[in-house]
């Protein structure tokens, strides 16, 4: 049996298609007795509303597209890291709780997010991470509300919700030296300019420079934000024999890696190598020893950010913000205190 349509309703009601459309958006006073012949016919049809096409004509189609990173060879988005679960579910939840649903895409550098954003008629557009100059150029010809988090394009077109990631690696690497670890290594993702993780060495280096210790680049090993990464550069640390102590980890998923890595060679943690994340994932209270880490509010992230695009939703003209929420560094069992008698 064929699926019911706008016209069949509005036929078997007697009434116009226009008519139809307004009791089903509200937008129009109707008369009780019309709404009550439109709502009889839509039960007796067994109608769906299609809510896309809904959407292209009131221009209002309860859709936030959300565009998640993929892993840094493409192959995959970054579940794997629970990081992005996360913001991901509080953005689902939130949205959800205003009446919105989203629509998840990975993107890269050389695909358009225009087409999807028109053919789905997205009320707005949530990204998460950082992608090339192109990419936020592109994004702006959608003239729709886009809300960033974790970014650091200067582009005034976006809102943005993120840390200050190199204060975050500040405190990491400064609670080592206060351990007494003055040889200390940094696992980090893939570096970009102006990205994440190049504002988390900056950190990582201004501690340094804070107690009088040389940068050395020989002690940064550079992979990617997987737990399999964290794992091969312990491996290639151990195969360095440097005097390392310590180990500031740019991402609680790449020190989950390295803590197994070490493992894997007979290295414990704190015994023989002390560690610090950045994230504080919920499973990093789990580990044994608990992880040492930086902490951010990632829900928050995703609340802060849909709440900032159904306010620019609501209001085109509302001027566009910065929002940079706290970090707090969270002592647990992964750090050995050099220092101590």
């Amino acid at each position: 049996m064929a699926r019911a349509t706008l016209k069949d309703v509005a036929q078997l009601a007697g009434v116009s298609t226009a008519t139809v459309s307004y009791v089903l958006s509200g937008k129009r006073t109707i008369s009780e007795e019309t709404k009550q012949r439109i709502h009889d016919a839509i039960a007796a049809l067994d109608y769906v509303p299609d809510l896309n096409a809904r959407g292209l004509s009131m221009r209002d189609s309860k859709l936030i597209g959300v565009v998640v990173p993929q892993t840094e060879p493409g192959d995959r988005l970054m579940f794997q890291n629970s990081f992005y679960s996360e913001v991901l579910g509080s953005i689902e939840f939130y949205a959800r709780q205003q009446g919105y649903h989203i629509l998840i895409s990975a993107t890269d550098a050389n695909e358009s997010y225009l087409t999807l954003a028109k053919q789905r008629n997205l009320d707005g557009i949530i990204v998460i991470g950082m992608y090339p100059d192109e990419f936020y150029q592109e994004m702006k010809k959608t003239q729709i509300p886009i809300v960033l988090i974790d970014s650091y394009c200067n582009d005034h077109y976006y809102h943005n919700i993120r840390i200050d990631d190199a204060y975050g690696s500040y405190l990491a690497t400064r609670y080592m030296l206060e351990n007494g670890h003055s040889h200390i290594a940094f696992l980090t993702g893939q570096m970009k300019e102006n990205g994440v993780m190049k504002k988390r060495l900056l950190g990582y280096q201004q501690a340094l420079q804070e107690f009088s210790i040389p940068y050395r680049v020989e002690y940064v090993f550079e992979g990617q934000i997987e737990y399999s990464s964290g794992i091969a550069l312990a491996q290639q640390l151990l195969t360095s024999r440097l005097p390392v102590t310590g180990i500031v980890a740019a991402a609680d998923i790449l020190a989950i890696g390295a803590i197994k890595g070490l493992f894997e060679a007979g290295k414990r943690v704190p015994t023989d190598y002390s560690i610090v994340g950045f994230d504080d994932v919920e499973v990093a209270q789990y580990l044994t020893p608990g992880l040492t880490t930086v902490r951010q509010q990632i829900s928050q992230k995703g609340q802060r950010a849909v709440e900032l695009l159904l306010k620019h939703i609501e209001d085109p003209t509302l001027p566009k913000q910065e929002e940079i929420l706290p970090l707090q560094l969270i002592t647990r069992g992964s750090v050995r205190n050099l220092n101590a008698p």
